[in-house]
C-alpha cells in the first residue's frame, strides 16, 4: 500500500501553477492561450487561480503547452514484469470488470 500525502486539490493547484509557468515560458498571454486552446478567458483564469477545470479543458491546455503526451501515460495497466513469479501472477485477484 502506498501512502499519499497530497490531496487532489493540492495536485490540481500544483498543475495550475506549472501550467501558468509553462504558458509564461512560451511567452503566451492568457488571452492568446485561451484562444489557442479554444477555451474562454474566464475558464483559463479560473484554472490558473484555483486549479479547477474540466478534464477536456485541461487536455486542450496541455495540447497548446505541448504536454498532452504525458496524459497518455496515466492509468496504464501494470507491465507483466511487475510480477516477479508465475505464482504472483496467478495470485493476482484484481477485478477484470465492475459489478454493475
Amino acid at each position: 500500500m502506498t501512502i499519499i500525502l497530497t490531496t487532489p486539490k493540492e495536485v490540481a493547484l500544483s498543475l495550475a501553477v506549472r501550467a501558468k509557468a509553462r504558458r509564461l515560458a512560451f511567452n503566451l498571454s492568457q488571452e492568446t492561450m485561451a484562444e489557442q486552446a479554444g477555451v474562454s478567458l474566464g475558464t483559463l483564469k479560473k484554472f490558473e487561480h484555483t486549479g479547477k477545470v474540466s478534464l477536456e479543458t485541461l487536455l486542450k491546455i496541455a495540447l497548446v503547452l505541448e504536454a498532452l503526451d504525458a496524459f497518455e501515460q496515466l492509468f496504464l495497466p501494470p507491465k507483466p514484469e511487475a510480477y516477479l513469479t508465475l505464482d504472483a501472477l496467478l495470485k493476482d485477484k484484481s477485478r477484470k470488470r465492475g459489478r454493475r
